[in-house]
């Protein structure tokens, strides 16, 4: 399938996120750790917390647990006794939990400062994450073949996203590990695609931290960004990155 179908079908998925996962209101308690998560990017569970994740604009620790998967499914079970997706680990208070909404509660009470929104709790926001899942198919869901990195990657990304997802679904499959780092949008400018921000010169200094780090970083700001510690690599554009991480690591 060519990546501009991938693409187009992962604007669907983010359509039917209905705007969750892309801005974010922040949190009153930063982690001095991250955060570790236990997740498949097709799940539709995984990626209710995922979507608090942004809202909260936590950075997390992503360890791809993909059917098939011999690296850290494994450990999840030894862990917490069973092979069950979402499983969070908080190194800054010793939780340990499976469950997406019990997750979900706990996030916004320690980070968050505040209950979990009503609308968490609704048996629609879970209909709408299954709904978001089917566009995909088995898209990271699935393992492939692949050969472990020494040091986890790292990806800025905002969950609803949808050339992040490709390669948020990639690293899933390909059982890469890797830190999230959170770029969800505060500000009405965030919203304003980079190519237009470019075409219009508009005056834009983002207000977001990870965004605020991208821009010193790498001279602009766009999603997805991955960085490869091992390799000394950079680079924009889910395409490029998808046919990097295939080169690099894949069998």
């Amino acid at each position: 399938m060519s990546h501009s179908t991938e693409v187009l079908r992962s604007l669907l998925s983010s359509s039917l996120q209905q705007g969750r996962g892309v801005a974010s209101k922040g949190h009153s308690n930063r982690p001095h750790e991250p955060l570790e998560l236990y997740d498949m990017e097709g799940c539709p569970f995984c990626r209710l917390v995922r979507e608090a994740l942004t809202d909260l604009d936590l950075d997390v620790m992503m360890f791809p647990c993909p059917k098939g998967g011999d690296r850290y499914r494994p450990l999840v079970e030894r862990l917490g006794g069973k092979q069950q997706f979402p499983y969070l680990m908080d190194p800054n208070t010793g939780e340990a939990l499976y469950e997406s909404a019990a997750i979900i509660n706990y996030l916004y009470q320690q980070y968050g400062g505040r209950p979990a929104p009503k609308s968490w709790q609704l048996r629609l926001r879970t209909a709408a994450a299954v709904a978001a899942s089917a566009p995909r198919g088995s898209r990271g869901i699935r393992c492939l073949d692949s050969q472990a990195p020494e040091k986890p990657l790292e990806l800025y990304s905002f969950e609803a996203s949808p050339f992040a997802r490709l390669v948020r679904e990639r690293l899933t499959e390909l059982q890469l590990p890797y830190l999230l780092r959170q770029c969800g949008r505060d500000q009405w400018q965030d919203w304003v695609l980079p190519v237009v921000r470019k075409r219009l010169d508009m005056d834009y200094a983002p207000s977001q931290r990870n965004r605020v780090d991208l821009l010193a970083r790498a001279g602009r700001i766009a999603v997805p960004y991955l960085i490869d510690p091992n390799t000394s690599k950079e680079l924009f554009e889910s395409e490029a990155i998808l046919d990097y991480l295939d080169q690099t690591y894949g069998r």
